[in-house]
């Protein structure tokens, strides 16, 4: 028997493509020391072994742990800067007055104690330790007080009560930190210790429960004795630090000392002298200074007196006064000072930075230029070829009478010409804002009362004004958000009048719309970025390997700032915090920036574009009128009218120029003086290229449907209007695409096709656009706070009932 053989139609399966395994080293021995194309241009990767993987690993932990190790030595040292601590209560029953007795533990080493107007802070020099501690503190009822310090303490101390944690107060505070940046921070329980033994393991449990919602796996310390107050020092000295990205590459200095001398010409304006530590980075005095709350001014000179605050002075004890506290410390910084100040820095008027911070536009700039002959006589020749008409007249007319004889469509170009150069501005913008009224009164515990205390009560905090504002703000966003930019035609204004400056699209998301079209006369005032991500690169790479000159890090130092108003130092002697951060280039410039916000859950008043808002973005403060877009990846944005909760929007407004990172807080200033959350997010970009897209929906309704042919009316009241809008294509709110045919009779019915059958409970609509921009609203100057408290409605009535 014959064994069977294929044929020649034998089918051939094709061979694995992967053989052997392709690793690294298979790679390597193939490619035989061949480097691809694409290798070339960018640096050559190196293959590295296992062994020498594991050691590049090792020596990357040991670099990193020792930048840790000499960063949280050189802070506090003798060498670095104080370590800044800020004490926050979070509880109206916290004693500051007993903490700090506490915190100032003279076994440790020495207190400094400072009182400059109603601020109070002390320094506290531990040569035990080989520390420095400077502590002040801030009531979280004053709100811009307590963000300004918390930009700049190293560490923040929070006080909790010990039945409840933190009251309404602490929780609005700890909503701020948290949406700012909080640095590092640490938990310490007052009063635990008055509790009876058995009761205290049950309340430091249920404490834990409720700090676990803000501060997950955070320790709670004790500071009820001088014992727990060191080992609290301890933690706060050995603490990791966090960092916050928006002062890491910036210097800065919370002022010790501040003193004002006032210029020849006027006692208004001076040099303010503003004394302390450098912190950050390397302080130049060529660049700018922004002083928080008071705005950007020059520096013109750096000095560098006797450090007031040394970490082992000489100590002389008081012999008189036996039943003192504490030592009183004296140091030979009275002889020192008065040697010459050593002057670091003065500044070069070549290189330093100016204070413009507006583009002065040149009203001739976009003229044109008287032409040339050339230019007159090809423009003569086009004229005479434009002006050859063709037309059909009757036997025997001349060429004069033919100029007269109109062609079919003269009549309508007029009369569209005539309605393309009217400009009515006053039907483009939009109906005036209502007032912001007063934030709806927050829910109170349930008391049983006289009737007539409890409406005398509630009349008495009841504006009638404000309630009715804030009514029409509530049908307002419920209808924005039921029909959405649905808006009626008005019946007195024709609607090619009114919607002159909105556009059809084909597609919002495709349909090409240039930037650079029809901009306002403000954006040729701000300042704008060929590529702003490549210039942050730069600048951040030359912040990371360039060696600026100038204060170093930890250094006690004088700046004198020059043309400061009075009233700055005024503030600082009434008790106010100046802190002040150097600014990177181009940062004191105007500019469009685009910030990411998210609602904030606590707040539901509706809060309408372009109301006026108070912006906290980075080290700045200022208040604005915003616009409100969504955050997509397309190149233009719908405008919202309202700030929605359900998404997070994209707010444009116009402000100066600041590199991201840096946190962004919204606040809205009531009637009564407080500053109300409103939003939280972060600095998205700075593009005055991104396009914020208006949208108005206007509707009709289908009068007669012939399957796919409809009569609509309802959408435009006269015949005009249906011609100047008819490019423009429809749609129905059940998914059907049409346009309209034809005008019919003079009150604005029209034929409309569609690609469907229409039903007669559906919509007819058509979307029009145009580009908003932001209103030039920016003002650096924001009023103080009133204390944020909870309402006084609920504390009278406790009181009354207690009664």
């Amino acid at each position: 028997m014959a064994a069977h053989r294929s044929g020649p139609l034998k089918q051939q399966n094709k061979a694995h493509k992967g053989g052997r395994h392709h690793g690294g080293g298979s790679a390597q021995r193939d490619s035989k020391g061949r480097v691809g194309p694409k290798i070339l241009c960018k640096k050559l990767k190196r293959q590295l072994s296992r062994i020498d993987q594991r050691h590049r690993a090792s020596q990357l932990r040991k670099q990193k742990r020792e930048s840790v190790l000499a960063e949280k030595r050189q802070l506090g040292s003798k060498d670095g800067p104080p370590h800044q601590v800020l004490v926050v209560p979070l509880h109206s029953r916290i004693s500051l007055p007993e903490a700090f007795k506490l915190l100032q533990n003279e076994d440790l080493g020495t207190v400094y104690l400072s009182e400059q107007g109603n601020t109070q802070s002390f320094m506290l020099l531990c040569p035990s330790l080989k520390h420095r501690w400077f502590f002040t503190y801030a009531r979280p009822g004053d709100l811009h007080t307590l963000l300004d310090m918390a930009k700049v303490a190293d560490t923040i101390l929070f006080l909790l009560d010990p039945l409840e944690g933190w009251d309404s107060t602490g929780d609005y505070c700890l909503s701020c930190l948290f949406a700012q940046g909080l640095p590092t921070y640490t938990l310490a329980v007052q009063g635990l210790s008055g509790f009876p033994p058995k009761k205290q393991i049950d309340a430091r449990k249920k404490l834990s429960k409720t700090v676990e919602k803000r501060f997950p796996e955070d320790k709670l310390l004790l500071l009820d004795t001088q014992q727990e107050s060191g080992m609290l020092l301890r933690q706060l000295a050995n603490q990791k630090q966090r960092h916050l990205a928006f002062r890491d590459r910036r210097a800065y200095l919370f002022a010790h000392v501040a003193d004002f001398v006032p210029s020849e010409e006027s006692d208004l304006v001076g040099t303010l002298k503003i004394s302390g530590y450098v912190r950050g980075r390397t302080l130049n005095v060529n660049s700018l200074l922004h002083i928080v709350g008071h705005g950007d001014f020059q520096m013109n000179q750096i000095d560098a007196p006797v450090d007031p605050f040394l970490l082992n002075p000489r100590v002389i004890k008081s012999q008189k006064k036996t039943n003192m506290a504490m030592e009183v410390c004296v140091t030979d910084a009275a002889a020192d000072m008065e040697e010459d100040l050593k002057v670091l820095m003065k500044a070069d008027p070549d290189h330093q930075e100016t204070l413009q911070t507006e583009v002065i536009p040149d009203p001739m700039e976009g003229e044109q230029t008287w032409p040339t002959e050339e230019e007159l006589d090809e423009a003569d020749d086009l004229l005479k070829q434009r002006s050859r008409v063709v037309k059909k007249v009757p036997k025997g007319t001349s060429s004069y009478q033919a100029e007269w004889i109109l062609d079919e469509g003269d009549e309508s170009d007029g009369e569209g010409g005539e309605y393309d150069d009217i400009q009515h501005e006053g039907f483009m913008e939009e109906e005036s804002q209502d007032g912001s009224g007063e934030e709806e009164e927050e829910e109170c515990e349930t008391m049983t009362l006289g009737e007539s205390v409890r409406d005398d009560l509630y009349d008495e905090n009841v504006d009638e004004e404000d309630e009715e504002r804030m009514l029409e703000k509530y049908k307002q966003e419920r209808l924005e958000e039921m029909f959405p930019d649905e808006m009626d035609t008005p019946r007195d204004v024709a609607a090619r009048i009114r919607f002159q400056k909105y556009r059809g699209l084909k597609s919002f998301r495709t349909s090409p719309w240039d930037p650079k079209e029809n901009l306002p006369r403000d954006y040729a005032r701000i300042f704008q970025f060929q590529n702003f991500v490549n210039t942050r690169k730069r600048i951040f790479k030359e912040i990371e390997e360039k060696e600026a000159e100038g204060a170093e890090v930890g250094w006690y130092v004088t700046l004198h700032v020059s043309a400061v108003p009075v009233s700055v130092v005024e503030y600082f002697r009434q008790g106010g915090p100046l802190i002040a951060f150097s600014l990177l280039p181009y940062e004191q410039k105007m500019s469009v920036l685009n910030m990411v916000v998210s609602r904030n859950p606590g707040n539901t008043e509706p809060v309408k574009a372009k109301e006026e808002l108070i912006f906290h973005c980075g080290f700045r403060r200022f208040r604005a009128s915003p616009l409100f877009s969504q955050h997509t990846a397309a190149d233009k944005h719908k405008f919202q009218r309202f700030l929605t909760a359900d998404a997070a929007l994209v707010v444009t407004v116009f402000a100066p120029i600041t590199f991201p990172p840096a946190s962004v807080l919204l606040f809205k200033q009531r009637r009564n003086g407080m500053h109300s959350l409103i939003a939280t997010g972060h600095l998205f970009s700075v593009d005055p290229d991104r396009m914020v897209i208006k949208r108005v929906v206007l509707s009709g309704h289908p009068f007669k449907i012939f399957t796919k042919m409809a009569v609509v009316r309802y959408m435009f009241f006269s015949r005009e209007d249906v011609m100047w809008f008819k490019p423009v294509e429809l749609r129905t709110k059940w998914g059907r695409r049409g346009h309209i045919k034809e005008p019919l009779g003079t009150h604005g019915h029209m034929k409309c096709s569609f690609d469907g059958k229409l039903k007669s409970q559906d919509t007819v609509l058509m979307n029009l656009y145009k580009r908003v921009f932001p209103k030039w609203t920016y003002d650096p100057y924001v009023p103080e706070p009133a204390p944020w408290v909870k309402s006084d409605f609920s504390s009278t009535v406790s009181e009354a009932d207690m009664e």
